[in-house]
């Protein structure tokens, strides 16, 4: 992963990184974020680029740990982009929590490692507004037979 911690936004880190937020699609059935007084909450967002699920599978089974970070990384840029859907820029996101759910064996228990490539992003990209509160757990299962799901709390700044 280049280092972007030399340029002054948000934006301008994520493009060094050669990494742009996607288009979200409409879904008829939730809404990509709520806010909520001062808070926003980010649905859960699996690992979509282009409208296609980019990995399915139980990790420690069907998928290694590092394809699982790649995932994460891509599910956690889903959901910067419903938080700047929500806030409008950014440069004014700043995470509050992150709850990184992974499909895995009973006896994976590597979690957080797959949750810290999604947290190193956030940081990367979003420096001090990017360090959060977080939780990773392994599930027996996610929609669509994703490997990792991702929600997260924001806050605008």
């Amino acid at each position: 992963m280049a280092s972007a911690a030399h340029t002054d936004s948000a934006s301008d880190r994520l493009e060094a990184l050669g990494l742009a937020l996607p288009e979200l699609r409409d879904n008829p059935y939730y809404v990509h974020h709520r806010t909520v007084s001062s808070t926003i909450h980010i649905s859960g967002q699996l690992p979509y680029r282009d409208g296609e699920l980019l990995g399915q599978g139980i990790v420690g089974r069907d998928v290694e740990l590092q394809t699982a970070q790649e995932l994460a990384r891509h599910a956690v840029l889903n959901a910067l982009a419903a938080a700047v859907q929500a806030v409008g820029d950014l440069d004014r996101v700043r995470i509050v929590q992150m709850l990184v759910f992974v499909a895995s064996t009973p006896d994976f228990g590597l979690q957080s490692r797959v949750a810290n490539a999604a947290s190193a992003l956030l940081i990367e990209v979003l420096g001090e507004n990017g360090r959060h509160a977080r939780t990773a757990i392994g599930v027996a299962g996610l929609p669509l037979n994703s490997p990792v799901e991702i929600q997260m709390v924001c806050t605008a700044v």
